[in-house]
């Protein structure tokens, strides 16, 4: 992981080397270095800054693609929200005032996910010490325990559906490229269409044709280049050409048409520079609606992804950092749960998902990352990122579909693990990965795969109750006869 590397970059010029060098120098004798450890984890200034560079490149894509999801949720927007005349269905149908309404849940939702990410990566460098980003993904102690009693097929298939579910998403017309579109006869169908339904995004012509799909699959394949390459940031990279390409305006990709909604986003786009303030977002919380099964199958999915998801990931990023000892526990593990825990209530009360640790840390950690000092500054690129609002609420849908699908095909490694020779093990986890995209939700997903592993295990259950009571049966025969035994062996003496 680097942490045996001298600090510095053989490819500089002696001027920058010394000047380099002395900088290092005064950072790790510094207050600063001395409270992060940096030369007792034989790192430095620079290396750390480094290291947080490249997970905040590898990383930054979450900021518009988790306000992107959930702003396709419809937010805090309804049909009061829709332009007169409108009915209830205007909330599925075009609408300027939905559509206005739902780019400004955006920018908030862009702005919550930045304050979410800089204040719990910050606070997991100071705290925890450790070089771990987090941000909104999409009982401290017990965690670890409670992952560990979910069955290891059932984590392992709810990872890889959870990755075909969010894949899935990439590829509609809202949310993604728009290769998947509605079918009156087979539900899902190929689109990506020239032209389609406003109502119901079904195809009315042109198959394959739209520009916007062709320029997203371009996308697609630079991040898959660099990827293969290991070039760091290549997710970003993707998601930055075709949104480039998409800003020009009266082309056939353009994000900004020529409609009202397009001059209003434009003239929004253009100001660049802007602290936008989260003005429907924050602070909606509501309890009175703990009655309805839609309440619980989220906090079901949510509780999921923190306990389970988040746990994992945290072990992994301390074991490829090299920080766990041979007890299984690493420095800062207590704090580090405290964070998480934290971060997860500040975003909720944005108005974003739960807040996790992102595998993207290791990319800083391949670079040299040893301490909170990196977590400390990918925080404070995220606090510059809020100063750019305009510009990150104006990636399009087929800028951000690409990078979905590469998450999905991320998520999908981990089959590989599952024993599928074992039916008891194969059919829970198949389940879960074919109705999570499927049904259109995890939390179905989750509950049939854990369903269906009970109700696999009910015959082994029943077969260790009957061996046990079996074996207490032969036990208390053989106790009795013991007894009957001495018994009988008293009589013979007294008659003697």
């Amino acid at each position: 992981m680097g942490r045996d590397h001298v600090c510095g970059s053989g490819g500089m010029g002696r001027g920058f080397l010394s000047m380099e060098k002395t900088i290092n120098d005064a950072v790790s004798k510094s207050f600063v270095g001395r409270y992060f450890k940096l030369e007792a984890r034989k790192s430095c200034f620079t290396r750390e800054l480094r290291a947080a560079t490249a997970t905040f490149l590898t990383m930054a894509y979450i900021i518009t693609v988790n306000a992107t999801i959930l702003a396709a949720s419809g937010g805090t927007c309804s049909a009061a929200d829709c332009s007169a005349p409108a009915g209830p269905d205007c909330v599925v149908k075009p609408n300027a005032g939905y559509e206005s309404c739902l780019a400004k849940t955006k920018s908030d939702l862009v702005v919550a996910t930045s304050v979410s990410a800089m204040v719990a990566s910050v606070a997991m460098g100071v705290l925890a010490n450790l070089p771990l980003g987090l941000a909104p993904a999409s009982a401290l102690g017990l965690r670890g325990k409670l992952a560990k009693l979910i069955p290891h097929s059932v984590r392992l298939a709810c990872a890889a559906g959870i990755g075909l579910f969010i894949a899935f998403v990439g590829l509609q017309v809202n949310q993604g490229v728009g290769l998947i579109g509605p079918d009156p006869s087979n539900l899902v169908t190929i689109t990506a269409c020239k032209s389609t339904d406003p109502e119901t995004g079904a195809c009315l012509g042109g198959k394959l044709q739209n520009p916007k799909f062709w320029l997203g699959l371009v996308g697609f394949l630079i991040t898959s280049y660099g990827l293969m390459k290991n070039i760091k940031g290549s997710m970003i990279y993707g998601i930055l050409f075709v949104t480039f390409v998409s800003w020009f305006r009266h082309t056939e990709v353009t994000y900004f048409p020529d409609t009202p909604l397009g001059d209003a986003n434009y003239s929004y786009f253009k100001k660049v520079v802007d602290f936008h303030k989260i003005e429907s977002t924050a602070g909606v919380l509501r309890f009175g609606d703990f009655n309805r099964r839609e309440v619980w199958e989220a906090l079901a999915t949510l509780f999921y992804v923190d306990v389970i998801a988040t746990t994992g990931i945290m072990y992994t990023m301390a074991e490829i950092g090299e920080f766990v000892d041979e007890k299984g526990n690493f420095e800062g593990e207590y704090m580090a749960y405290m964070v998480d825990a934290a971060g997860t209530i500040i975003g909720s009360t944005l108005g974003v998902t739960t807040t996790a640790t992102f595998v993207e840390s290791s990319a800083g950690m391949r670079e040299g990352g040893r301490t909170g000092l990196t977590a400390v500054i990918i925080g404070l690129f995220f606090f510059v990122s809020l100063f750019f609002t305009p510009l990150f609420s104006s990636v399009p849908p087929w800028a951000i579909g690409p990078s979905l699908v590469m998450v999905g095909v991320m998520m999908m490694k981990v089959v590989k693990d599952i024993d599928w020779t074992n039916i008891k093990e194969a059919v829970p986890a198949f389940a879960i990965m074919l109705l999570m995209p499927l049904t259109y939700s995890i939390a179905n997903g989750i509950v049939s795969g854990i369903g269906l592993y009970i109700a696999l295990s009910l015959f082994d259950y029943a077969t260790s109750t009957i061996n046990w009571l079996r074996k207490m049966r032969r036990m208390v025969i053989k106790e009795q006869n013991q007894v009957s035994a001495t018994a009988g062996l008293d009589s013979t003496v007294e008659i003697i």
